[in-house]
């Protein structure tokens, strides 16, 4: 895990909002890497201004908070989450699907202990969606399916206390990452079929929270091992961890590749003031680099490209605290993307993020003033009016 600011003598009614908010941090504000079947090479027309074309929510009950968002066309996105949030025994995880005209829960079949917080979605195929999170059965919760439903998949090989915080999928093949004992953990599978065989593996210390695969034998998972980012690099041999700039107090916490040359990962860097700051860092084909957005103390949760060297990064502002907030990357020049402003008293984070289709997508959950959660959805692009707008 990360590491926090520790507080001592507190109340214990304090304390107990001090938990429930770093189980939250925890739980609601990571985002995890996910490949977009859908994702082409860019056509150019994001390459006008973006604005924010309209916030709205998937309807989730009360206490609702989405997490992960993935699609494979601007008609077919999937995003999933939790409901009760402030529950964490009786929390009930969520899938909906946006069908470009509106969401519709799917349910999970046939399951009596039921789905605990949904941390992370990808999309293999219109057919095949994957999402992974924590069962109230103490397991970590993996699910298959389509807007059909979803079915509970059992691996074997998991233990009570293992966690997934990522998962990404391609036709036959899935890997999911986490921790298990304080030490990093992969659950794999080279075929997509009911039955298919899964193999776990250990690595160092440290926990995964997000992973990204862009051929059968090289992708990317990211986390820290408590002091510093971890990254490591899926090769013909297996996974091991790759040299990083030194970065006392940083972590990651989502990646997303473009091609074996270029990739870009997000997360922050703890300061002593108890604050957060931005951290992103980009992979050239030989070396991580860290790269310096223009916010200095903004949480980055996800991350999201156009598959042609533009990304998009999901999180939260403190200095604009009441506005969605997005980060664009042309590869040259940051952009500040902000939602629109609200009157009320609120703090909104985008906990992840997608693009298809010229469709920018931003999936996470408005706080108000009485610590209610409600899940949000933001859309960004061109003006309207202007050619390529996504309006809907």
């Amino acid at each position: 895990m990360t590491r926090r600011p520790v507080r001592r003598a507190v109340p214990m009614c304090v304390l107990f909002v001090g938990l429930m908010a770093g189980y939250l941090l925890r739980a609601t504000s990571v985002a995890h890497a996910h490949a977009d079947p859908g994702r082409q090479k860019a056509d150019r027309t994001t390459a006008e201004p973006e604005v924010a074309q309209g916030a709205s929510s998937a309807r989730l009950r009360p206490d609702g908070s989405l997490s992960d968002v993935a699609g494979s066309s601007s008609s077919d996105i999937w995003a999933v989450g939790q409901q009760s949030v402030w529950d964490i025994w009786m929390n009930r995880g969520v899938i909906t699907h946006w069908n470009g005209t509106s969401w519709t829960e799917v349910g999970i079949k046939g399951d009596t202990t039921g789905a605990g917080h949904l941390r992370s979605v990808a999309v293999s195929s219109s057919d095949e969606v994957w999402a992974v999170g924590e069962g109230h059965d103490g397991l970590p919760y993996v699910v298959k399916g389509s807007s059909d439903g979803f079915d509970r998949v059992t691996v074997p090989q998991f233990r009570t206390g293992d966690w997934l915080g990522g998962v990404t999928a391609s036709t036959g093949r899935v890997v999911a990452v986490g921790s298990r004992d304080d030490r990093t953990f992969m659950a794999v599978t080279s075929g997509s079929a009911k039955g298919a065989t899964w193999t776990t593996a250990l690595g160092p210390q440290g926990v995964l929270y997000g992973v990204a695969v862009s051929g059968k034998s090289d992708g990317w998972a990211v986390g820290d091992d408590g002091k510093q980012p971890l990254i490591m690099r899926l090769s013909g041999t297996g996974w091991k961890s790759v040299h990083l700039p030194s970065i006392k107090g940083g972590f990651l916490r989502d990646v997303y590749v473009d091609d074996r040359k270029h990739a870009i990962a997000v997360g922050g860097v703890f300061r002593s003031s108890g604050r957060i700051a931005p951290l992103v860092l980009r992979w050239d084909g030989k070396h991580w680099t860290r790269n310096d957005p223009p916010e200095k103390q903004a949480e980055l949760y996800g991350v999201t490209g156009d598959g042609d060297g533009t990304y998009w990064v999901s999180g939260y502002d403190p200095a604009h605290g009441a506005e969605g907030f997005l980060l664009r990357y042309d590869g040259s020049k940051w952009t500040t993307l902000r939602g629109r402003a609200a009157a009320e008293s609120r703090t909104v984070r985008l906990q992840a993020v997608t693009h298809v289709a010229g469709l920018t997508m931003a999936v996470g959950h408005v706080l108000d003033a009485d610590d209610h959660y409600t899940d949000l959805i933001e859309r960004f692009g061109p003006p309207e009016g202007q050619e390529g707008s996504t309006a809907g």
